[in-house]
């Protein structure tokens, strides 16, 4: 496991648009990702997403979004106790994929959010991109539910507990 110590995490902004767009272009990163509208002020302004670029040892590698599971009517994770999280993320640089850096930065992440008293992160992979479930799975997340279509696509939502939370209910 790699040391979180080398992982930053900064708010992306405008400025990171054109890195945002080369990397959502890549093949690895639209094959789960999808080219989708690009992001704008508006949308990188939005209070309930928090969005980053993560950086290993000083240089940007990867994208990283957690959000509020509550800001959307009818959302697939609505049912989950309040102040839960959602989280999604890629590499952007093939060449370091498949290196451990995606159970780095996500356990990094985690390990913030639990800290800020999320009792609850949840994700949403699809259900064919078996390496992120197994990343997932390696992090401590389980399957809630059987995969399910959303507003997002086909979806398998899976969730993490923080340990103080494995008394609360699930709504």
């Amino acid at each position: 496991m790699m040391a979180t110590n080398h992982y930053s995490f900064r708010r992306a902004t405008l400025a990171d648009l054109d890195l945002l767009m080369e990397w959502q272009l890549k093949p690895h990163v639209r094959a789960w990702w999808g080219s989708g509208e690009p992001y704008d002020e508006e949308k990188l302004a939005d209070p309930r997403v928090a969005r980053w670029i993560v950086s290993f040892m000083g240089r940007p590698f990867a994208f990283m979004q957690d959000y509020a599971v509550h800001g959307w009517e009818n959302h697939h994770f609505a049912n989950l106790p309040k102040g839960s999280r959602g989280i999604d993320q890629y590499i952007g640089d093939p060449g370091l994929v498949g290196a451990g850096h995606g159970s780095a930065l996500i356990g990094a992440r985690m390990q913030a959010l639990f800290d800020a008293q999320a009792p609850v992160i949840a994700t949403d992979p699809h259900p064919e991109n078996e390496r992120a479930i197994a990343v997932y799975r390696k992090l401590g997340f389980e399957p809630f539910g059987p995969p399910k279509e959303t507003q997002w696509g086909l979806i398998l939502p899976m969730i993490a507990r923080c340990k103080v939370a494995d008394d609360l209910p699930l709504l």
